[in-house]
């Protein structure tokens, strides 16, 4: 289980255990049978949501590798204004609820720059999402220059968790948050690098490789 998620699943712990003991005290047999069926349900859901397997991450540091796992929703060009302040391609990973949730450094070097940025909450594979939601914004500064991406929240998701700070040094496929209970993931590189996914592909989260570096 990630460490992000401990909160959380000691207040579902609470709730499963409240449902259960309601069950005991309750004479309906539908009832009952209802009550315990939610609680392990709500249970089991919750310490899926929050698993986090071991990844094997390549350690070729002239690619990107995807913060995330999910579907390759958008591959585009764009002209990125907070961090690069020039064009670019971005890719952008959908997280359902299903997916692991646990987020990964894309690429080694140094965080620059962070921002969070408070918006709506529209579905995340709406386009609009990517600057109209609520999110958080890191550029690192990688060995092969800047490389942009955000913590995009959802309709469903509400929280963002991230522990990073401008000036730390981080790794290829470390982990550094989560977004809980579906939303998306934008990464955006500038002119350098080609995608080496397409739409729809699945991805995942420190070991996927989303861009190549061209040339040297």
């Amino acid at each position: 289980m990630t460490k992000y998620g401990y909160n959380t699943i000691a207040v579902i712990v609470l709730i499963c255990s409240f449902l259960i003991v309601m069950s005991i005290f309750v004479n309906n047999q539908s009832l009952k049978i209802a009550l315990v069926s939610l609680a392990v349900l709500l249970l089991v859901f919750t310490l899926n949501f929050f698993r986090d397997p071991e990844r094997i991450t390549p350690g070729d540091e002239s690619l990107i590798i995807s913060p995330a796992d999910g579907k390759i929703i958008v591959i585009k060009p764009v002209e990125e204004k907070s961090y690069l302040k020039e064009k670019g391609t971005q890719v952008s990973v959908f997280m359902s609820p299903l997916n692991v949730h646990v987020n990964r450094i894309p690429v080694s070097g140094k965080v620059e720059y962070i921002e969070y940025v408070k918006g709506d909450y529209i579905a995340a594979f709406e386009d609009k999402a990517s600057e109209r939601n609520e999110r958080s914004q890191i550029g690192i500064l990688s060995k092969y220059g800047k490389v942009f991406f955000t913590q995009i929240a959802g309709f469903v998701a509400r929280r963002i968790v991230y522990d990073l700070q401008t000036g730390q040094e981080v790794k290829t496929g470390e982990r550094f948050g989560m977004i809980k209970f579906g939303s998306r993931v934008d990464v955006i590189v500038p002119e350098g690098w080609e995608p080496a996914v397409k739409i729809g592909d699945k991805v995942s989260a420190g070991e996927t490789v989303l861009f190549k570096r061209i040339g040297n």
